[in-house]
């Protein structure tokens, strides 16, 4: 189904490759679309209980297409796209969610980057859309805008002060200096550093354990409660976890989610369906 993109899906996961592998990943305007399809076609699908993003080869995203970037400073567009039809997430969290890669954060099911290499630039800013960021101890990052003559793209300048904090992503983005796993891992950008071979096992063992143990709509209510609050006041923030709990006790899964603890078993919670 797609030229620069690997999609597969293995119960309860799917799994979308950036596949360029010769030029490190390198995004495009078609991967863009490519992506933004695959992501929505994982969404509706009832056996996908999260959304695993990595890279194809030995590299993760190496930022923006080098060749398309010329050609914009030549005054010519930085190339086609795959025009697919495609509306990932919940819209009724508003505009903000549906922004390129913004989309990300408003799909209902986890987004997991599994970071297998270089990761820098474009990349990196849709990295930092993933709910949860899992890396090789390959992987090296580098913001790289700086040193392109560019600013915080992709609402990089956003994302990143609210993982690991603004003084250290002012570093990050002022130096746009290469920095390793352990130290993406010491600084909050990624959730955890793991030895190369492991880094896909172990995502696919931590979905596996959501899909066992976790209810998929509670997943996707904590979601939404974690990015459309990020800035509300505390107040307005409990309130509505309040009415979302008296909502929750009025769904199948908490029965479900009661009694499967109280007779030792694993729950049977349903999957969203879109």
């Amino acid at each position: 189904m797609y030229q620069e993109l690997l999609y597969s899906i293995e119960d309860p996961i799917a799994t979308i490759s950036f596949n360029r592998p010769e030029r490190l990943n390198a995004m495009t305007n078609r991967m863009t679309d490519e992506l933004k399809h695959a992501v929505a076609q994982a969404e509706a699908d009832e056996r996908v209980v999260a959304i695993v993003i990595t890279g194809a080869g030995r590299g993760f995203c190496a930022g923006a297409d080098l060749q398309g970037l010329k050609a914009i400073g030549e005054g010519k567009s930085y190339g086609e796209g795959a025009n697919l039809e495609a509306s990932p997430g919940d819209a009724s969290m508003g505009p903000d969610f549906q922004g390129p890669y913004a989309y990300l954060f408003s799909v209902r099911k986890p987004v997991i980057a599994a970071i297998n290499g270089p990761c820098a630039g474009l990349g990196f800013a849709v990295m930092c859309f993933a709910d949860l960021r899992f890396a090789s101890d390959r992987a090296v990052f580098s913001t790289a805008f700086s040193r392109r003559g560019l600013i915080a793209e992709w609402g990089i300048g956003w994302t990143l002060p609210r993982l690991v904090g603004h003084s250290a992503a002012l570093d990050l983005l002022f130096s746009a200096r290469r920095f390793d796993a352990a130290e993406a891992e010491r600084v909050g950008l990624v959730n955890r550093t793991l030895p190369h071979d492991e880094l896909l096992p172990f995502v696919h063992s931590y979905v596996k354990e959501l899909a066992d143990n976790v209810s998929p709509t509670s997943m996707s209510i904590m979601k939404r409660q974690i990015y459309t609050r990020l800035e509300a006041e505390l107040g307005v923030s409990l309130e509505e976890s309040i009415r979302l709990m008296t909502e929750s006790f009025r769904r199948p899964d908490f029965p479900e989610g009661v009694n499967s603890y109280l007779e030792k078993r694993p729950p049977k919670f349903a999957r969203i369906k879109v």
